[in-house]
C-alpha cells in the first residue's frame, strides 16, 4: 500500500468522486427526461381509464367476473370452489397493484433524480466559478434548478394519480369480493370473506 500524504490522498478521493458525479450527469438528465415521458404515458392511461369508468366499464371487475364464470362452468361440482374464487380475487388484487407500481415508482424516484440533477450541475458550476467561467456557471445552475422542478413536478403528479387509482382499485376489489361471495352463496357454500388488501 502506498504511503501517500493525507492531503494527496484526500485530493485523490475528491477527484475520483467528482469524476463519478460527472459521469452520472448525462444518465441522470436522461433519467429525468424518461420520467417526463413515462408520466405522459401515465396521464394518457389514466385519461383512458377515467373515460371507460364514466361509461361504466371497469376492466378489472369485468375480467374477474369472466374468470369466475369460467371457473363455475368448467369445474362445476368440484370441491374447493371457495379457494379457487379467492385465488381469482387475489390475482385481481395483484394485477391492480402491478398497474399502480408504475406510478408509485415515479413518486419515489422523481425527487431522487431531481436532487441528483441539482447537485451534480452545482458541482460543475462551482468548478466553473473557480476557473472564472461565468457563462458555464450560469448554464449549470439553470440546469440544476430545472432538474429539481421537473423531478418534483413528476413526483407530485404521480402521487395525485396514485391516490385516485388506489381509490379505484379499492372500489373494484370490493365489487370483485362481493361477486365471489355471491357465487359461493348461490352454490350453497358457507360464505366467508374473500378479500385482499389493496
Amino acid at each position: 500500500m502506498l504511503n501517500l500524504p493525507t492531503d494527496a490522498a484526500v485530493h485523490s478521493i475528491e477527484t475520483l468522486l467528482y469524476s463519478i458525479s460527472t459521469v452520472l450527469y448525462l444518465p441522470v438528465l436522461l433519467g429525468i427526461a424518461a420520467l417526463v415521458l413515462h408520466m405522459l404515458v401515465c396521464f394518457g392511461t389514466f385519461g383512458a381509464e377515467w373515460l371507460e369508468r364514466r361509461r361504466g366499464v371497469r376492466v378489472l371487475v369485468a375480467t374477474a367476473k369472466q374468470e369466475m364464470a369460467a371457473v363455475l362452468t368448467a369445474q362445476e361440482g368440484e370441491p374447493g370452489l371457495d379457494a379457487r374464487l379467492e385465488r381469482l380475487v387475489q390475482r385481481a388484487d395483484a394485477n391492480g397493484v402491478r398497474r399502480l407500481d408504475g406510478v408509485r415508482f415515479v413518486v419515489r424516484v422523481g425527487p431522487a433524480l431531481g436532487l441528483m440533477g441539482t447537485l451534480i450541475p452545482m458541482g460543475i458550476s462551482l468548478a466553473g466559478l473557480a476557473q472564472g467561467n461565468l457563462p458555464k456557471m450560469a448554464e449549470s445552475m439553470t440546469t440544476a434548478f430545472t432538474a429539481t422542478v421537473v423531478g418534483l413536478a413528476c413526483s407530485v403528479s404521480a402521487y395525485v394519480l396514485s391516490l385516485v387509482r388506489e381509490h379505484w382499485l379499492r372500489t373494484d376489489l370490493t365489487e370483485i369480493a362481493y361477486v365471489a361471495e355471491s357465487h359461493l352463496a348461490a352454490q350453497d357454500h358457507k360464505p366467508h370473506l374473500v378479500r385482499a388488501g389493496a
